[in-house]
């Protein structure tokens, strides 16, 4: 990578963020597809946003990512909002020029991260924990495929707030549905900085697919599901995922999958 004074600067926002593997796999597509480009983390308090962001215009940056605890405060910050994040209320990808634009891939990563290992949506009942930004892309996409959702949170008023928005029902506890669920998605971020139990994971069996957000933790979710015969997904391919969609707004470019998929794996071994 020869950076110049032509490199255009990409970068993911986020507090933490140091965490990210993000910079891995979009610098590899950026010299995949022959662009003096370079893909670079920033760490942001919730707080700083607004001066941050400013402060990204001002240095002509091209596009950046937003992870915890940014995607839903942007929105009031951009010239324009695609009508998918309009609709979830979060934006995970901005592009920059004339005007600011937000967009939403999570909902994309994660729909095309899950349909890898479910197929058909369709009919499938799903238990989705938490309310924040990353479970509105969760609901969306699940409202997308006619799949029938209930919705968990600690604060219930937040996850009622939301299934008034998503076709989606809420429930006061986990356990209530669990049995029944084909699917359980965790979109909170536990398990990120700090593990408890959400709910009593002995009750998990065997043949449900557990979907945890994050990556690369052993979380207790994690452990309890490989123990009970779970099929258990992390966040890993919805990362890409949505970070391909994101490369193709920002360049115009189709980026190849397989390439962000080798750049991750040659790291992780």
């Amino acid at each position: 990578m020869n950076i110049s004074g032509n490199t255009s600067l990409y970068g993911v926002v986020g507090y933490p963020v140091k965490h990210s593997l993000s910079p891995l796999f979009q610098n590899k597509l950026f010299e995949y597809v022959g662009l003096n480009a370079v893909y670079v983390p920033f760490e942001v308090k919730r707080e700083e946003l607004k001066t941050a962001f400013e402060g990204l215009k001002a240095l002509n940056v091209k596009g950046i990512n937003l992870t915890i605890p940014h995607k839903e405060a942007i929105v009031d910050m951009l010239d324009f909002v695609h009508p998918d994040a309009e609709k979830i209320g979060a934006v995970n990808t901005v592009k920059f020029g004339e005007r600011t634009e937000g967009y939403n891939t999570d909902w994309i990563g994660f729909l095309n991260s899950l349909r890898e290992t479910v197929g058909e949506l369709k009919g499938k009942t799903v238990l989705v924990l938490g309310a924040g930004g990353s479970a509105r892309a969760v609901l969306y996409a699940l409202e997308k495929e006619n799949a029938k959702v209930y919705l968990w949170n600690r604060t219930k008023e937040k996850a009622k707030k939301l299934s008034e928005i998503f076709k989606s029902e809420t429930v006061s506890s986990p356990e209530e549905v669990l049995d029944s669920a084909h699917i359980i998605v965790n979109t909170t971020s536990v398990g990120l900085t700090e593990d408890y139990l959400l709910f009593d994971y002995s009750l998990l069996k065997e043949g449900q697919v557990v979907f945890e957000l994050i990556y690369g933790k052993n979380t207790l979710l994690k452990e309890w599901s490989q123990k009970r015969g779970a099929v258990y997904l992390d966040g890993l391919k919805m990362l890409v995922y949505q970070g391909l969609e994101s490369f193709r707004i920002w360049t115009g470019c189709k980026p190849n999958p397989k390439v962000a998929f080798q750049a991750l794996e040659k790291h992780l071994k």
